[in-house]
């Protein structure tokens, strides 16, 4: 079965004393397509329910007389040590969700009931749980062979010891054996590691909300391209949403159940982008005291994204060319070829062939990485997705916030969808969550001072400029405040709404270096 018949083969419990709310979310997820729901009015059955049935999630009315959802959690608590009992709880006052969630809910639901909410987050738990336990069970397995293996070992060992003989070659044996299982166990707690954070952020599609002829050919593209294996090179400005159709490229591959491993060529120094693709032997340069595994053999029949491969220093280009055409590499310090099967996205804001041309990118890797190429257009040539974004955005921060905005007027959406947007779809995103912010009252209340561009000829010529020197001059000054440090939590790309990366690409776009 796929993960959607997972979900929803998902067994459900509704908790709630009055029988009009239980039977309004019986209906709701029936309509959804769940098929196993169990409920009931009187919270104290819930334990000895969850003891026969072990639900995989409990819908759980905080506010019940007898026993509130408070006294059924800490007794749910007692009966799964060693794990976790999901539970979403269900309650009108904002008061109640922190404590909640200190309790041990995963989520809760604000009264009155907004059946779209309760359906994703439902949805939401259900599939990082499913998650989780994917992970556990191979732990389960892996651990077992593990055991085995190393069972088999040992018997072996007593053996061989008897015949002294054959001693050196069984001690090879034995330890190149060993060898393999601590790589094993590396590699799996490295995948670990990395499957928690993508669980972490998985399913931001968020970005590419639209149904503009721009957008929707993208769509199709991604489409035509995802069942297959080829090379994709995305290519688009800053905050388009490169990486987000790169999760959507791998998310409808075959490839879908293994890693998407994701590498951003701007954000590590250039001395360790190599250990980071390619990995790493103990002592391989000053300072290396621990293996690290590549993201390229982490990745193995999965997917690797590289976002922004313009970046990438011309003496690493020769050895990534290497893997794509081979299917081989080295770690730093390790004379041992390693195979790797894997599917490339790629991703730039850069002019490839004028990079080539300027002797900053090798040509044979350019058509290389080539061969299926996807241009995501920005954000001024799709104005008409504008407000399907911004209210997908207020919603967002709305929850994130706990406002209730719910009116844009036709005015503000006619100023920003006048706006240029240099920043794109996260420059629109970081806007929207300044308004939600700071708006009074149900309707959004947008401040940011905005110059919009007027098809005048060199009136619009004089706008951008006029904009261009003030953002530098802005730049400037913030880079000043926190003498020039970028990132962080005290650092300039936070305080100007920057991602750190688009702040580093502006600082080069306007020529900005340190003072």
């Amino acid at each position: 079965m796929d993960a959607l018949t997972d979900i929803l083969n998902a067994k459900i419990m509704v908790v709630d004393d009055l029988e009009a709310n239980v039977l309004l979310l019986e209906q709701m997820l029936g309509r959804a397509g769940y098929t196993d729901i169990t409920s009931t009015t009187d919270p104290g059955t819930v334990c000895d329910l969850y003891r026969k049935n072990r639900y995989d999630l409990i819908l759980l009315d905080l506010q019940m007389p007898g026993m509130d959802g408070f006294k059924v959690m800490e007794e749910l608590k007692s009966i799964e040590t060693g794990s976790y009992v999901p539970v979403i709880v269900i309650t009108s006052q904002s008061g109640h969700k922190l404590r909640a969630l200190k309790a041990g809910a995963k989520d809760f639901i604000s009264k009155p009931i907004d059946l779209v909410e309760v359906t994703t987050r439902i949805h939401n738990i259900l599939e990082v749980r499913l998650l989780y336990r994917q992970v556990e069970q191979d732990n389960k397995v892996l651990e077992q062979t593990v055991q085995n293996r190393t069972g088999e070992l040992t018997r072996a060992n007593l053996q061989l010891t008897q015949e002294i003989g054959e001693r050196t070659r069984a001690e090879e044996s034995l330890q190149s054996a060993y060898a393999e299982i601590k790589l094993l166990k590396d590699r799996l707690q490295a995948e670990n590691i990395y499957l928690q954070q993508e669980v972490a952020r998985q399913d931001n599609f968020g970005e590419i909300i639209g149904h503009s002829p721009a957008i929707s050919d993208v769509f199709m593209r991604v489409e035509q391209v995802s069942p297959m294996n080829a090379t994709v090179l995305l290519l688009g400005e800053t905050g388009t949403g490169k990486g987000v159709i790169a999760r959507a490229i791998h998310s409808s591959s075959s490839r879908k159940h293994l890693p998407l491993i994701t590498i951003n060529c701007t954000t590590l120094p250039a001395a360790l982008v190599e250990s980071e693709l390619f990995g790493r032997e103990r002592g391989a340069f000053t300072g290396s005291d621990t293996r690290q595994i590549g993201r390229f053999e982490l990745a193995d029949r999965g997917t690797i994204f590289l976002d922004e491969i313009g970046e990438m220093p011309l003496e690493l280009q020769s050895k990534l060319l290497r893997v794509i055409q081979d299917g081989e590499f080295e770690r730093l310090g390790s004379p041992r070829t390693i195979k790797t099967d894997v599917r490339i996205i790629a991703a730039t804001n850069r002019n490839l062939r004028e990079e080539v041309n300027n002797g900053r990118f090798r040509e044979d890797l350019f058509y290389r990485l080539n061969v299926f190429p996807i241009t995501i257009p920005p954000l001024r040539q799709r104005t008409e997705d504008i407000p399907l974004l911004v209210t997908h955005f207020v919603a967002k921060f709305n929850k994130k916030i706990g406002k209730k905005i719910e009116t844009v007027t036709k005015d503000t959406l006619n100023i920003l969808q006048a706006y240029h947007w240099p920043g794109n779809v996260r420059e629109l995103e970081s806007v929207i969550e300044r308004a939600v912010i700071i708006s009074r009252g149900s309707a959004l209340q947008v401040l940011d001072n905005f110059d919009t561009f007027r098809n005048n000829g060199a009136a619009v010529i004089h706008d951008v400029k006029a904009l261009g020197a003030l953002e530098r001059d802005l730049i400037i000054q913030v880079l000043t405040k926190t003498g020039w440090r970028i990132d962080g939590k005290n650092g300039a790309a936070l305080l100007l709404g920057f991602n750190p990366s688009t702040l580093r690409f502006r600082m080069k776009k306007f020529g900005i270096v340190r003072q």
